[in-house]
């Protein structure tokens, strides 16, 4: 399983992202980052959070608990799927399942 340093680093790295600018970021030094990515400090859960906003990502992408890259629009609009009756709720998923599927059948058939 790859460390939440690890991931870090490859984050960081895809966004092209310098370790001093994530740093000035969330309030620290570049130094440190580089500490974190080398697994050598881990950070405090607050600091996960900084990190995770940073490189808009969800906490669960950051730390490796699911593989899904949520950015924070889709989030947000989780967040707004939410507050909706249950049967608006329900009126979006069914029109979302189904948008998937013909989506996945065009790939299919292409």
């Amino acid at each position: 399983m790859i460390t939440l340093g690890e991931h870090l680093n490859i984050l960081r790295k895809q966004k092209s992202i310098s370790q001093g600018d994530l740093g000035k970021k969330i309030g620290t030094s570049g130094d440190i980052i580089g500490r974190y990515e080398r697994d050598e400090v881990k950070p405090s859960i607050e600091v996960v959070i900084k990190l995770a906003d940073a490189l808009d990502v969800s906490i669960d992408y950051l730390v490796g608990k699911t593989d899904i890259e949520l950015d924070t629009k889709s989030l947000q609009r989780i967040r707004e799927i939410t507050k909706l009756s249950d049967k608006n709720q329900e009126y979006i998923y069914v029109t979302l399942d189904a948008l998937i599927r013909d989506f996945k059948n065009k790939e299919a058939y292409a």
